[in-house]
């Protein structure tokens, strides 16, 4: 195990990258705990006021992606000071992120439905993170040769095709596999050579006159639904603790 982390992580500079990566889920992690004890009223832990405002974890997040990340600029790939920053941008980037679904819709939606795409966004970023860290290169650059990454045509080429495929399955409706697509090209492959999502604008535009198509795919969409969406969601549960229905009654859902 020292051997691979010596050789994998410490000697191409990516131990601020894993420094960060376990901060990021480990902030997380602690946060959503302390939060599931806050709401059940269990512990010494409570929300944070300041004159009668809630400060919302986002807040010290804020400040501590802002402090990590210049000071993650301004130092090198090596050193104490790079793991320091490292580790203080992981810690807010999990703070902010844990209320993605807040920023995103302006409103305090943490125990709502509409919650769950902070636990989503926070798993994605992860794997994400990971599989850099695993040595994947954003749109197959890291597939090319040495003499291939010499040549800029060759390089530029390759990003240029490898996004127009990400954005491609984008938008044919299939969101995640399009992110996963950035870091692993065979991923925007498979989204792309299968059928769009029913809603999607790939659907509207090239299935409009072909009812057949449309048929097709709201059936595939109506099964993988059904297969992962109860899944999907025990997992977001597990993580994230579960929604309040009467929170979500009363914004409408």
């Amino acid at each position: 195990m020292g051997h691979w982390l010596q050789r994998n992580v410490i000697e191409p500079g990516k131990l601020p990258l894993l420094l960060a990566l376990t901060a990021f889920v480990l902030t997380f992690l602690i946060t959503r705990l302390i939060t599931r004890l806050i709401r059940a009223g269990k512990g010494p832990f409570g929300n944070v006021k300041a004159g009668g405002v809630h400060i919302h974890h986002v807040v010290p997040g804020v400040v501590l992606t802002v402090l990590g990340g210049f000071g993650a600029v301004a130092s090198s790939r090596y050193g104490f000071g790079a793991a320091v920053f490292a580790v203080v941008f992981g810690m807010g980037a999990g703070l902010v992120l844990d209320e993605f679904a807040l920023i995103l819709h302006l409103d305090d939606v943490y125990w709502s439905e509409e919650g769950r795409k902070s636990v989503e966004v926070v798993v994605l970023t992860a794997a994400l993170v990971g599989l850099m860290l695993a040595g994947f290169s954003p749109f197959g650059v890291n597939d090319m040769t040495q003499d291939e990454l010499q040549d800029r045509g060759s390089v530029i080429s390759t990003v240029v095709v490898n996004f127009l495929f990400s954005l491609a399955v984008l938008s044919k409706g299939k969101a995640r596999m399009a992110i996963f697509s950035v870091i692993i090209p065979f991923i925007g492959l498979i989204g792309f050579v299968r059928l769009a999502r029913p809603a999607s604008p790939w659907a509207r535009r090239f299935y409009r006159r072909r009812p057949r198509a449309r048929a097709r795919a709201t059936l595939r969409a109506y099964h993988h639904d059904k297969r992962w969406a109860g899944p999907r969601r025990k997992f977001q549960d597990l993580l994230g603790g579960k929604p309040d229905p009467e929170l979500n009654r009363a914004i409408g859902r």
